[in-house]
């Protein structure tokens, strides 16, 4: 029998009723035996995420502000969960340890830590599983950075004697026994360590929608659901913004070959989305596996005789941008012309002395830069063999009367990118996605 690690998010564990369905569903499949939970999320629209209420009372206790009513809303939600239950779970010595914290040395990461913390302690009572703390599992390097080998090792140690378990998500330790925290939507992250640790033949990630879709239902409506995409695909449409997932959570699993399948706690009788190393024997490949993109972009374009053969060009130029902690996203050239397309959030700070050190540096004849550009990335394995598939984009945009200001296809032709104008974003992606679903 398999393992199966199984990560449930905010919403899934946002009320006694989400709990029930959350043990259903193990209950349903003796293999699930590690359950990662996340701290409860928003009941409805109008409702604060535990961790969002942890951070406020860290705030309020650093700047001697009172922080009582606070938490009071914290431990009623758990009271709320446990007494729906039927359950008996000791809230108080949770808000108690927490107080004290506050109190002496209210830090930032331990604070958020604890919506995992006592949440998971409490599904661990609702399950009759034990409670494993991540703190023993998950290692921090002192500069905040997850160190891997140790935490494969301590992880996997840690639960080799525990036939089932609840685990924290969100949070490990230094050696020192800190509490460092991933960021926001970590939990994901601790789920794929947890199923690497264990050797899982598939990683659940429970959330409340079901599967990654072809494209934003912000401005598609009802995209198709994605039945199978590969770790390089998500990679390339995690970049653009499109993810169910926390992007860190893919390199634990891909490196040991565990398939991801995203699911819906609220519909688990739908099928998801399954993430793979390669796609299985028989599926019809799709030409095109996903659409994603995002606003916000700026292109610094260089014009300069004879740049093809002037030696380091390019390199100087991405220095230039490197000094001032500037990462480029794309970079198009021709042979007197270079473009480097930078978020425009990164750029604007230092934008007239990096323009500046261009000219000082390079001595370019022109220089010119646009901002207002959408970035739109066209994903899938299939494109590398499907003949005339780059000219089926070009003309659909065309048609929909959009110019295209930009285009980059990756050297594995994974992907095609578009540069359009902001005002053209939406109607770029509707345009596409009719040619290709």
């Amino acid at each position: 029998m398999n393992t199966i690690v199984c990560k449930f998010g905010g919403s899934s564990l946002a009320s006694a009723e989400q709990f029930r369905k959350v043990k259903e569903i193990i209950q349903s499949d003796p293999a699930r035996r590690y359950v990662v939970a996340s701290a409860p999320g928003k009941r409805n629209a109008k409702d604060i995420k535990i961790t969002d209420l942890l951070y406020r009372a860290c705030a309020a206790a650093r700047e001697g502000r009172p922080y009582e009513e606070i938490l009071g809303t914290i431990g009623g939600r758990y009271d709320g969960i446990a007494s729906e239950l039927g359950i008996p779970f000791d809230t108080a010595s949770e808000m108690e340890a927490l107080r004290q914290h506050l109190a002496i040395s209210p830090d930032p990461e331990f604070c958020a830590s604890r919506g995992e913390h006592i949440g998971a302690k409490l599904l661990a009572a609702y399950l009759g599983f034990p409670f494993y703390d991540a703190k023993d599992g998950i290692v921090f390097r002192p500069d905040g950075t997850l160190s891997a080998r140790r935490t494969d090792k301590a992880l996997g140690e840690g639960l080799a004697g525990l036939p089932c378990a609840v685990i924290p998500g969100f949070y490990g330790a230094e050696e020192n026994g800190r509490i460092r925290t991933f960021s926001r939507g970590g939990s994901d992250v601790t789920g794929a360590l947890a199923a690497r640790a264990v050797h899982a033949g598939v990683y659940e990630n429970w959330t409340d929608v079901s599967g990654m879709l072809f494209c934003d239902p912000r401005i598609v409506q009802d995209p198709q659901t994605i039945p199978y995409v590969t770790y390089r695909e998500l990679r390339e449409l995690s970049y653009m913004g499109a993810s169910v997932l926390h992007e860190d959570a893919v390199f634990p699993v891909s490196a040991a070959g565990i398939p991801i399948h995203i699911m819906n706690t609220n519909r688990p009788g739908d099928d998801g989305t399954r993430i793979v190393p390669a796609l299985p024997a028989g599926y019809r490949m799709r030409t095109v596996t996903g659409i994603a993109g995002k606003k916000g972009f700026s292109s610094i374009l260089i014009e300069q005789s004879m740049m093809n053969s002037t030696v380091g060009f390019g390199a100087k130029l991405l220095a230039i941008l490197a000094s001032y902690g500037v990462p480029f996203e794309h970079c198009p050239t021709g042979i007197d012309t270079m473009s480097v397309v930078v978020e425009t959030a990164h750029f604007t700070e230092h934008r007239e002395e990096i323009l500046s050190d261009i000219q000082k540096e390079l001595m370019p004849e022109r220089v010119l830069v646009e901002d207002g550009l959408a970035m739109i990335a066209v994903v899938g394995c299939g494109m590398v063999a499907s003949r005339g598939c780059a000219a089926r984009i070009f003309r659909t945009v065309a048609d929909a009367g959009i110019n295209i200001r930009m285009i980059d296809q990756g050297s594995s032709e994974l992907n095609i990118i578009l540069g359009v104008d902001e005002a053209d974003f939406e109607d770029a992606i509707r345009s596409i996605y009719r040619e290709f679903r």
